[in-house]
């Protein structure tokens, strides 16, 4: 279980991002992040991970105080972080990638496994490497991959639909529901996408630096509809709250 107590963050200017935030993410559940653009989510994810500190506040996960454990401890004690836009690593194989996750060497056979849990072909891809050569979906894909190799207690997604096709996007959510099903641990997911938002065990919204609701999906989303909270582009902040 993650828990964030009275976390404050403000901008190397001055700016307050974050205000005496309060989170619980419990063991075993889908969470999804929601809010306007500008409103906090993915400092409260980097913060999560420990790309970013906090001003104030405390962090426990599963009741050990992280507060003070930088982000390479963080993935030693189980977050992993997928980012918005996910890195590239010239002269790195998949394979190889998978292999680094998941801390050790890995027969093909479990190599094929993980990347036919995110609906890739190994054979096609564990040789390739991890460049440009491979597009928005396929390496999404691929990272969710290394997550999953990594058994992971936390994972965070940062926005995973942002630069990917239609399809790429149906199989992305597919991925996600077979997460959910088969959980381990507990994801969070940032996101504004309504399909994201409707798989979700509860749904979060940040806006103006703090949690404005939350609860299940069926009553979330009339929540959101009703203050036009989902626009099919982006948020406006001023329409939450």
């Amino acid at each position: 279980m993650l828990r964030l107590e009275n976390i404050s963050w403000n901008t190397p200017e001055g700016v307050g991002v974050l205000r005496n935030l309060n989170l619980t993410v419990p063991d075993g559940k889908l969470v999804v992040i929601t809010g306007p653009n500008g409103g906090g989510k993915t400092t409260l994810a980097k913060i999560i991970a420990g790309i970013y500190r906090q001003d104030s506040g405390k962090i426990y996960l599963n009741d050990t105080d992280i507060t003070d454990v930088d982000i390479t401890e963080r993935a030693k004690a189980g977050i992993s972080f997928a980012f918005q836009q996910p890195v590239r690593f010239k002269g790195i194989t998949v394979r190889k990638l998978i292999e680094l996750a998941a801390g050790e060497q890995m027969p093909l056979s479990k190599v094929c496994d993980i990347m036919s849990k995110v609906g890739l072909c190994a054979e096609e891809y564990i040789d390739r490497e991890v460049n440009s050569t491979l597009s928005g979906g396929e390496i999404k894909r691929i990272e969710i991959a290394t997550v999953l190799a990594r058994h992971s207690v936390l994972t965070v997604f940062d926005e995973p639909e942002a630069g990917i096709d239609l399809w790429s996007f149906t199989s992305l959510i597919k991925t996600f529901e077979d997460m959910r099903k088969n959980i381990n641990g507990s994801i969070v997911i940032i996101s504004h996408q309504e399909r994201i938002l409707k798989i979700a065990d509860e749904i979060v919204v940040v806006a103006n630096g703090s949690i404005q609701a939350q609860g299940k999906p069926e009553d979330m989303m009339k929540v959101l509809t009703e203050n036009n909270a989902i626009t099919g582009k982006c948020y406006k902040q001023e329409a939450l709250f």
